[in-house]
């Protein structure tokens, strides 16, 4: 006989509540093994490649063997060694990319927050309009204007995408702002750069931390793009569109030469989506619980 102050425990939801939990932790375990393959290879790149990205003393379009692990393209180079450093740029180009953004749009938007209501309306109408805009197309404009090279590109991408991270910003913020422990803080002489520090970005970084993860995603697809459409990091260094488009004539002689890097670039994505996710959870308590 269950005593009135027991608890009572519901068997179904505790089982549906443990199946919620073991799917979050098999999604977010398979994004970080999926980022952490890339990230091994990235780093293995740094010390060791099978062969000279330049050297092209292969056979043309060679199958995969144990002297070339993924065959060859139609040059003769090694695609594994292509692979490996297509790997280091799209990490350099998402990392450096979303520290651009988060750099210049977490402070557009604390400045929007924080603004008169003329400023603040200003700012919001030009993120509104940059946002409006592509961030392939945005950053292809950019690129266009400074050249191509990998630092164009991560410079334009990471421009591209401050506006989303200040709108973002923005909003978080007033959120912030608007609760009665600011307007105490504020009363009892604090200044706003201590409010900043204490108060509002301890607030709006677990949900500004998800935002970024997934806007590194964003950042590693926009540079494929870009160096597919030739406008990425020029050879020798191997970006995986640019050797989606290298490949893309020989597909149906030599699949490898597309599937390598089309895979990889998929299971970053993904990888880093998952990961995104499973931070979600954790930084939403609300969230976490309601799933």
């Amino acid at each position: 006989m269950t005593s009135p102050i027991d608890p009572v425990i519901d068997p179904a939801a505790g089982t549906q509540l443990v199946r919620r939990r073991t799917k979050r932790s098999v999604t977010l375990t398979i994004g970080l093994v999926l980022v952490g393959i890339i990230v091994l290879m990235a780093l293995v790149s740094l010390f060791w490649l099978p062969y000279d990205p330049s050297d092209t003393s292969g056979s043309r379009l060679e199958s995969p063997s144990p002297e070339h692990w993924l065959g060859t393209d139609k040059l003769g180079r090694d695609l594994m060694t292509q692979l490996m450093i297509g790997a280091r740029i799209a990490l350099i180009v998402g990392s450096a990319s979303v520290a651009i953004a988060a750099a210049l749009g977490i402070l557009l938007g604390l400045l929007a927050a924080f603004a008169t209501d003329w400023l603040d309306d200003t700012l919001s109408a030009f993120l509104d309009i940059l946002i409006a805009f592509p961030t392939l197309l945005l950053a292809m404009l950019i690129v266009a204007a400074q050249g191509a090279s990998l630092w164009s590109a991560v410079l334009a991408i990471g421009l591209a995408m401050s506006a989303i991270v200040a709108r973002l910003t923005r909003v978080l913020s007033k959120r912030v702002l608007a609760e009665q422990y600011i307007t105490a803080a504020r009363t009892s002489g604090t200044g706003w750069l201590s409010i900043i520090r204490t108060h509002v970005m301890p607030n709006i970084w677990p949900t500004l931390s998800v935002n970024l993860a997934l806007q590194f995603g964003v950042a590693v697809l926009a540079e494929a793009s870009l160096s597919y459409l030739g406008l990425g990091a020029p050879p020798p260094n191997s970006s995986w569109g640019r050797m989606l488009q290298e490949a893309q004539g020989t597909v149906a002689t030599a699949p490898i030469g597309a599937i390598a890097p089309g895979l990889a670039l998929v299971a970053l994505v993904i990888g880093v989506n998952l990961v995104a996710d499973g931070l979600r959870d954790v930084a939403d308590p609300i969230r976490r619980r309601s799933r």
